[in-house]
C-alpha cells in the first residue's frame, strides 16, 4: 500500500509541477513535493522522466476513456455530427476538475504536447485510447466536404488547439475568473474547436 501511495503522490506532484514550470522541472523537486526524501524515488517507481510523464498520462486517460465511451454510447443512432463528437472528446477533460479534483492536467498536456506519450501515433492502438480513435475516425467521416489533405491537417492540429484552450480555462478557473463547472465556458470552447474543424476552405491564393 505504501508503495502505491508513494507512486500516486509522485504522479500528482509531477502533473502539477510540470504544468506550472515545464517539462524540464528537476526530478528532485517533484520528489520533494511528493514527500519523498530519496531523490532516486522517481527512478525507482518510473525508471525515468519519460516513464513518469507516461504514468501521468495513463492515470488521466483511464478516467477520460470511461467517460468518453459513455458519451459515445449515448450518440449511437443519434446521427452525431462534428459538434457532438468534439463534445464527447472535450467534456470529460472539463469534468476532471469538477468530478476528480484535477486542476492541472490541461496545462500539463500543454507543456508536454511534443512528448511521445502524446504524439506517438501508435498510442491510438492502445485500449486506453479506443474512444479517441473512434472520435477521430468519425470526425474524419463527418468532414467529407473538405479535401482529404485538409482534413488530416485539421485533425492533427486538434490536440494542440484543445490543450491550449483547456489550459487557458484552467488558468481562468485558478484566477477566479471562471467557475470550474461553468457550462457556458465549456460550450464556447467546444464551439471554437468544432468551428475550426469545419471552417470552409479558402479559395484565395496561398499566402506567401
Amino acid at each position: 500500500m505504501a508503495v502505491t501511495e508513494a507512486r500516486e503522490r509522485i504522479i500528482l506532484a509531477a502533473e502539477r509541477l510540470i504544468a506550472e514550470r515545464g517539462q524540464a522541472v528537476p526530478l528532485r523537486d517533484i520528489a520533494a513535493a511528493a514527500g519523498q526524501r530519496n531523490n532516486s524515488a522517481i527512478q525507482y517507481h518510473f525508471g525515468s522522466r519519460d516513464g513518469l510523464i507516461e504514468a501521468v498520462v495513463e492515470l488521466r486517460m483511464a478516467t477520460l476513456e470511461v467517460r468518453r465511451l459513455e458519451l459515445l454510447a449515448e450518440q449511437v443512432g443519434a446521427g452525431a455530427g462534428v459538434h457532438a463528437l468534439v463534445e464527447a472528446l472535450v467534456v470529460p477533460m472539463f469534468e476532471l476538475s469538477e468530478r476528480h479534483g484535477s486542476n492541472h492536467y490541461a496545462r500539463f498536456l500543454e507543456q508536454i504536447h511534443t512528448h511521445p506519450a502524446v504524439t506517438d501515433a501508435s498510442n491510438l492502438d492502445s485500449e486506453q485510447r479506443t474512444s479517441v480513435r473512434v472520435i477521430m475516425q468519425r470526425l474524419d467521416d463527418e468532414m467529407t466536404e473538405l479535401p482529404p489533405r485538409l482534413r488530416v491537417h485539421r485533425l492533427r492540429a486538434l490536440p494542440t488547439m484543445l490543450f491550449a484552450l483547456l489550459a487557458d480555462h484552467e488558468r481562468a478557473v485558478e484566477a477566479g475568473r471562471v467557475a470550474a463547472g461553468e457550462v457556458s465556458a465549456w460550450a464556447e470552447t467546444i464551439d471554437m474547436l468544432a468551428g475550426a474543424l469545419t471552417a470552409p476552405a479558402s479559395e484565395r491564393a496561398p499566402i506567401r
